[in-house]
């Protein structure tokens, strides 16, 4: 049974950094995609980043761009996501995600493609 269990949130301030863990157990090699998301209260959940291991392809929503990483530890099977200039817009609940199937396109525009998700992880950012 596939397993996804988010790590690493916590609070801090404006400028501050947090990173992300996500290990995924049972058949974890199967996995062909892999993402993080969030939603804010009273906001649909968006895909903030995500990887494409195949093709060694990293994507991202324009407003994390340059501050997120998105990496994999392929021996651990964990999934991270650093986070560095964070923002108060950036508080939410973080989640990641796999799927199975390449979409063709960025991953980030079709979130039907990620079929597991973890319970999530909160991070907020105080200014």
């Amino acid at each position: 049974q596939v397993q996804l269990v988010e790590s690493g949130g916590g609070s801090v301030q404006a400028g501050g950094s947090l990173k992300l863990s996500c290990v995924v157990s049972g058949y974890a090699r199967k996995f062909t995609l892999f993402g993080w998301f969030r939603q804010a209260p009273g906001k649909e959940r968006e895909g903030v980043a995500a990887f494409f291991p195949a093709a060694s392809r990293e994507y991202y929503i324009d407003s994390v761009k340059g501050r997120f990483t998105i990496s994999q530890d392929n021996a651990k099977d964990t999934l991270y996501l650093e986070m560095n200039g964070l923002k108060p817009d950036d508080s939410a609940m973080y989640y990641c995600a796999t799927g199975t199937v390449w979409p063709g396109a960025n991953p980030l525009t079709r979130p039907d493609y990620f079929v597991h998700f973890g319970p999530g992880t909160q991070v907020t950012v105080s200014s």
